[in-house]
């Protein structure tokens, strides 16, 4: 199934099933009003929901055109928020351009900071800000929603409890976590509102490129016109999301409609780090790599990060070239 969530009146939207093809919309009022109340109740309403988009796929029933510039993220505010690091060649690459060494633990506990999850950003609303001198950097991503997911479960029972996936744009602000992090308490001004794709499927709407709990598909980075990046999903990710969620219960529960993220898609590329799309490669998921990798070759980086009215957009295809999650399209906009 497909959903999109879209605004009206109310701080969580109005729940809409989505074609396999984008192309229409019907709504699912009658059965969940909104997409919390349908992962609070999956038993109860995913085999309705089922039928509905059966329907909607074989235009039964009533639909309209689907318009992503209606949409919230599909959980416009959730319980719980939380990014990992699954790609460890970003991590990597990080603590090399400030001349760090990588702990080997790296490798074996992933790396997860707990964002906040009470005002996501709509996938085709500007993001808004005070200051384009704080380093704006946008981060592509993947995540997953879940159902309730015990306390100290295994990954495998994690990854059974994964209902939705989703794109994710991880906005961060550079100039802003050095100073944070020295002060050992972790990311908080420093990431701001997050947004996500316009449309949250369920894995089987991949196909096979759902495997080992992880999407085998090329995530696309679009700046300002030009393709900054596309490296594949599932290449190098050493935690998969069955991980990533178990990570995240080690030592609580977490409830319906908690959301993990991948951490920012990057590709080794056959390289020590990877390369730009100019030069062959895949690119990047966020301006951060290129920058570190400006560093580490030259002993300074040289690409600005986002200013005010530079643009991001962020989709992943199927094989055949079709949109499966919409598009999260944003311009960067001054707060006043």
């Amino acid at each position: 199934m497909k959903f999109a969530t879209y605004k009206n009146d109310t701080r969580d939207g109005q729940l809409m099933l989505v074609s396999r093809d984008l192309t229409r919309a019907c709504k699912v009022a009658d059965i969940a009003p909104t997409m919390q109340f349908a992962l609070d109740n999956w038993k109860a309403v995913a085999p309705q929901l089922e039928a509905r988009y059966q329907d909607l796929n074989d235009n039964v029933g009533d639909s309209e055109p689907f318009q992503e510039t209606r949409c919230e993220s599909p959980l416009p505010r959730a319980y719980q928020w939380a990014d990992g690091s699954a790609y460890v060649n970003h991590v990597e690459l990080v603590r090399k351009a400030r001349g760090a060494e990588m702990p080997e633990s790296f490798w074996t506990d992933p790396l997860m900071y707990q964002g906040g999850s009470d005002d996501f950003i709509g996938p085709k609303d500007d993001v808004i800000l005070p200051s384009d001198e704080w380093g704006i950097d946008f981060e592509g991503e993947v995540a997953v929603v879940t159902d309730d997911v015990p306390m100290a479960c295994t990954p495998e029972q994690a990854a059974e409890r994964i209902r939705l996936i989703m794109l994710v744009n991880d906005v961060s602000l550079r100039g802003l976590i050095p100073g944070e992090l020295a002060k050992g308490f972790g990311f908080f001004q420093s990431k701001p509102a997050s947004s996500f794709s316009p449309v949250a499927v369920t894995p089987d709407e991949l196909g096979e490129a759902w495997r080992d709990n992880k999407v085998h598909l090329p995530l696309r980075s679009t700046y300002n016109g030009e393709l900054f990046g596309k490296p594949e999903a599932g290449e190098d990710m050493t935690f998969d999301f069955g991980q990533l969620v178990a990570h995240a219960a080690k030592s609580r529960n977490l409830g319906a409609g908690a959301i993990v993220g991948s951490g920012t898609v990057s590709n080794k590329q056959g390289t020590e780090h990877g390369s730009a799309i100019s030069e062959g490669g895949v690119g990047y998921s966020c301006i951060a790599e290129v920058r570190m990798i400006e560093t580490i070759r030259d002993g300074k980086p040289t690409t600005p990060f986002m200013q005010f009215g530079d643009r991001i957009r962020i989709e992943m295809n199927d094989a055949q070239g079709n949109s499966i999650f919409g598009t999260i399209d944003q311009q960067i906009k001054p707060l006043n």
